[in-house]
């Protein structure tokens, strides 16, 4: 995670649109909705809006008097450019909250309070707004780090394991091998258990604000093998290039690679890919496809520009 040297200058709510937002010392953030009790919460792309004060003291070396609030954003901050911020960064405010930069700038409606005052409004040409992929609450003075890693969930399958008498290797191999893609912030050992599995699943994409779960074990043809299954039951769109690079290469060395059931789909826009059990069986299967994978999460979390699509555009 990179450190920046920045803070949260003022938490500032509204209980109406289009007037000044007041600076109410801390405020708490709902994933998926925004600040609670703001008037411009709710389940779109534009939950919190963000202004840098470094910002608003251009205005005020013009002789305007003025306040955090007053161009009508959520958090002031200091110390980041949150102007130039691409459009997927990832900003961890405080020890809990981790919001995702969405659309840059807005279209300009005359008629907002602080336009009436001074005959201008910033917040148009150098404010941000984000989503909530992890609420909680934020103070006045926390600090704004970038999170640039991708976030990570191994979800390992069996029964023996999910016992305590089995060690669980393979989800060693797998922290080891994606180093360099991202951070492991979640990891879980379940029983080979469809329904469990699958709630589980549910629970790291909708919740936890991964982008990429690992599972490994219980692709086989075994009848407690139900990891495919599970994964099958929550997915949006599959990805069957990933399993089917698995077992062609896989296939090179055994004839049991096509025994394989693993699959791979997207649910919203975490990917889930399920590997094989063995710690061998998913050093093989990973160093296939992990070639492949920074860039089908760029596409996924909006960090890399892809052919047909348009980013958001200011009043969007």
């Amino acid at each position: 995670m990179e450190r920046v040297a920045a803070r949260v200058k003022a938490v500032c709510t509204s209980t109406e649109k289009g007037v000044r937002k007041e600076d109410r010392g801390e405020g708490v953030f709902i994933a998926g909705y925004g600040i609670q009790g703001d008037a411009h919460a709710g389940s779109w792309h534009r939950q919190v809006s963000l202004l840098a004060q470094e910002s608003v003291d251009k205005m005020i070396a013009q002789g305007f008097e003025l306040v955090p609030g007053d161009f009508g954003e959520n958090l002031t901050t200091e110390g980041i450019d949150v102007a130039n911020l691409p459009l997927g960064t990832r900003l961890r405010v405080g020890e809990e909250v981790l919001l995702e930069v969405t659309q840059i700038g807005k279209e300009c409606h005359h008629g907002c309070a602080i336009y009436q005052q001074v005959g201008d409004c910033i917040m148009p040409r150098e404010g941000i707004f984000a989503r909530v992929l992890l609420g909680g609450r934020v103070r006045n003075g926390d600090a704004i780090t970038l999170e640039n890693e991708y976030r990570l969930a191994i979800v390992t399958a069996s029964d023996k394991g999910s016992q305590g008498v089995r060690e669980d290797s393979s989800s060693g191999v797998i922290q080891k091998l994606t180093r360099e893609l991202g951070t492991v912030v979640v990891y879980k050992i379940l029983p080979d258990d469809k329904e469990k599995l699958a709630a589980e699943l549910r629970h790291l994409a909708d919740e936890c604000a991964v982008d990429l779960v690992l599972t490994t074990g219980g692709t086989g043809f075994g009848e407690r093998d139900v990891t495919p299954e599970a994964t099958l039951a929550v997915v949006d769109r599959l990805v069957p290039g990933l399993p089917e690079a698995m077992r062609a290469a896989s296939l090179t060395k055994t004839p049991h690679a096509m025994l394989s059931r693993a699959v791979a789909g997207i649910r919203g826009s975490p990917l889930i890919v399920n590997l094989p059990g063995s710690p061998r069986g998913v050093e093989e299967s990973l160093n296939v496809i992990l070639p492949a994978l920074p860039h089908g999460l760029g596409v996924l979390t909006g960090r890399a520009a892809e052919c047909g699509r348009l980013a958001k555009k200011a009043g969007d």
